[in-house]
């Protein structure tokens, strides 16, 4: 049985002149068509392949893989919006359904919003905006600084709402975060803490010496490019700073005290240079 709205491999069992059919087991035979098909493609070869349905609801593989697949969340532009709910553009010929019953806000034409696809009832590919439906309620095996992927999926007067590798929620709390997050904004992070109720701390940046070193590095990179002065001081203000380098002044500090101490760097009263000979 093959595995609707994702990657399946499946083996060529006939050839024709309008594509080759492959062996989707209790399924059927599922048509490959013609333009997906790769050269000197023969009976018994393996594909891998992406299977949904055609504008008829047939069963149909093809070689191109969508935004997103079942399973999964997305963030998916609005094409259209219909007596029976809104259309997604999800990278394929057909349409992605959200219905309106799967809709927590009114939409507009041309937006993005963040959805899980699932398959409904009758096994048609759908989605959903009702994300906490889809969030495993386990906290997980996570550990403090394990590196995990994160999906900014809301902003609350906390901070911003993570979906952590696809199923858990987490929280980057507004404090610790000195850069500006999208929504449906993909990057990773890392595991704060997993409080004794099972919600999940997170954090953009790794703890300790060794995200200190790595922004040392970056404040090295920068003064050689820039002739071995920067004109940053004490009174810098903490935008510039994380413009520069992507971190809180506080860590820049720490880091910077770290060149200091190693007599990579010169501190004075206009910025900071190369130490001769670096």
């Amino acid at each position: 049985m093959v595995q609707i709205g994702q990657i399946n491999k499946l083996k060529v069992v006939k050839t024709m002149e309008y594509g080759v059919f492959l062996d989707g087991g209790s399924d059927g035979e599922i048509l490959l068509p013609a333009r997906y098909q790769p050269e000197k493609c023969e009976v018994g070869d393996e594909l891998e392949v992406f299977v949904c349905f055609d504008s008829e609801d047939r069963l149909v593989a093809m070689t191109e893989m969508p935004f997103a697949m079942v399973g999964t969340f997305g963030l998916l532009k609005v094409k259209s919006i219909e007596r029976v709910g809104a259309f997604l553009d999800w990278g394929l010929p057909k349409d992605l359904f959200l219905p309106f019953s799967e809709q927590t806000r009114d939409l507009k034409i041309g937006q993005n919003v963040l959805v899980y696809l699932y398959l409904d009832n009758t096994d048609r590919i759908s989605s959903s905006m009702r994300l906490e439906r889809f969030i495993d309620k386990e906290s997980g095996n996570y550990e403090a600084g394990q590196s995990v992927d994160l999906l900014i999926a809301a902003k609350t007067d906390l901070g911003y709402k993570a979906i952590i590798n696809g199923r858990h929620w987490g929280m980057l709390y507004a404090n610790e975060v000195f850069q500006q997050l999208e929504y449906g904004q993909r990057l990773k992070g890392f595991i704060k803490q997993v409080r004794d109720d099972g919600k999940i701390d997170l954090r953009l940046n790794e703890a300790g010496h060794k995200a200190t070193a790595d922004i040392g590095e970056r404040i090295m990179e920068l003064l050689k490019s820039k002739g071995g002065f920067l004109p940053i001081t004490d009174k810098t203000d903490p935008e510039a700073i994380y413009d520069l380098f992507g971190v809180s002044k506080k860590k820049y500090k720490m880091a910077l005290g770290g060149l200091y101490k190693k007599r990579l760097i010169t501190v004075h009263d206009d910025g900071i240079r190369l130490a001769v000979g670096r």
